[in-house]
């Protein structure tokens, strides 16, 4: 015998009412996340590329293409990807069965996983990440994701190593890449995964490879558009000139990528262009900042500001940088540029100006900004027990006794030698 209950009227009511909140909530969900994907597609077509570029600026654009900027994110050509795929110098071994093999195949360059001679599994070569000048790590993709590949190449040591951050007796093929990293190691990757999705997805297709020139200048569609048709107007519109923005604006665009931990995104990466805010994309890290808790790698804002040299001036990063051309290792010429303030007759002329002589115009950035190991950008070596920093110059510009005392000795040694 089957028993019916009666339902009240009011819970009937109160049902119909909770399903309508349901759907309306939902649909307001989906229409917020239909206009974010619609806004990045928008925001693509917004974007040239920088050889369209060179057509105008051909000088600037070959100069750029040599710069580590460029260089942070390419693909995997045999060109670009440094390290050795000869027998003998392409393996990297975990233990007596366990290793990675660099290998070059019909479908691309991979790394495979072996243990007792048996291919386990293999990850290939899908971008190149890094300059190269301290070292390069590698993405694949694995559907619309992006991994990092276990094996990193190590420039100090020229050398195959674990990657940064991998566990030395471990191999790890999942490491998901998130639009954070890649907002510092590129112009543009679209986004094509929910919101909700913490295992972001991206369009194989709309990629924007390199800090390149729409990076720092805004994206360059309208601006090429607007020039074409007026070949006669040579005030440049629609494009941001760092040099004209305020000090606020130029370190606020410097920062997006070298304030490592200061910053946490509130929206989604790549919205941040040349001449915003950045604390309407981003909430700065209110901890009191000194430089012993702050790495030389990805946060040389953080250290910069605590420097006199910024402090007491309206300095910015451009000041000392030219991001159009490689200056990597130009000590000389780096120094020049310090002298521009820490000349004869300014009262902060460096206190070793007499006993140094003029060497000292050669070389201001070993006694003041010395290189550091650095904690994000260290390596396990085959063999080692111990991880292996990357050697990074600080941007806490100050008086080291102790480097100072090296200098010093070098050019007191049995042949006194030019910086």
């Amino acid at each position: 015998m089957r028993i019916i209950k009666k339902i009240r009227p009011s819970t009937i009511i109160i049902i119909l009412i909770a399903s309508c909140i349901f759907l309306l909530t939902r649909c307001i969900g989906d229409s917020g996340n239909s206009e974010e994907k619609a806004t990045a597609r928008d925001e693509f077509k917004k974007y040239t590329g920088s050889k369209v570029c060179a057509s105008c600026h051909k000088d600037i654009y070959d100069k750029h293409i040599l710069t580590e900027h460029y260089l942070t994110l390419a693909p995997p050509t045999e060109k670009n990807i440094l390290g050795s795929f000869e027998k003998g110098k392409n393996v990297f071994a975990f233990d007596d069965v366990t290793n990675i093999t660099m290998e070059k195949r019909d479908s691309g360059f991979f790394q495979v996983e072996y243990n007792n001679g048996n291919e386990i599994r293999k990850g290939r070569f899908d971008m190149v990440v890094g300059s190269g000048r301290k070292g390069q790590s590698y993405l694949t993709w694995v559907n619309n994701r992006l991994v990092q590949l276990p094996i990193t190449y190590f420039s100090p040591a020229a050398q195959w190593s674990n990657s940064p951050g991998y566990p030395p007796n471990k191999i790890v093929f999942n490491r998901p890449i998130t639009s954070r990293c890649l907002e510092c190691h590129s112009t543009y990757f679209e986004k094509i995964s929910d919101p909700a999705i913490e295992l972001e997805q991206f369009d194989h297709h709309k990629i924007i490879y390199a800090v390149d020139c729409e990076k720092c200048h805004g994206p360059g569609a309208m601006h090429v558009d607007f020039q074409s048709k007026n070949p006669g107007i040579k005030e440049a519109k629609f494009i941001v000139n760092p040099r004209k923005l305020t000090r606020e604006q130029v370190l606020d665009l410097c920062t997006l990528c070298h304030g490592g931990g200061q910053l946490a995104k509130i929206k989604p990466s790549f919205q941040f262009h040349a001449g915003d805010s950045l604390s309407k994309y981003f909430i700065r890290n209110k901890a009191a900042l000194n430089a012993s808790n702050i790495d030389v790698h990805g946060n040389q804002m953080g250290l910069l500001s605590l420097s006199k040299c910024f402090i007491m001036s309206n300095m910015t990063c451009i000041n000392c940088h030219n991001t159009h051309q490689n200056e990597n290792g130009k000590v000389a010429l780096f120094s020049q540029r310090c002298m521009t303030c820490h000349t004869e007759g300014h009262v902060k002329l460096c206190k070793m100006t007499a006993e140094i002589g003029p060497a000292i115009t050669q070389n201001c950035i070993d006694c003041h900004m010395p290189k550091q190991p650095s904690h994000a950008v260290s390596v396990f070596l085959q063999g080692s027990p111990a991880p292996t920093p990357a050697l990074m110059r600080t941007h806490f510009i100050k008086i080291y006794p102790e480097e100072t005392k090296k200098v010093l000795a070098y050019l007191k040694g049995p042949i006194k030698k030019k910086l």
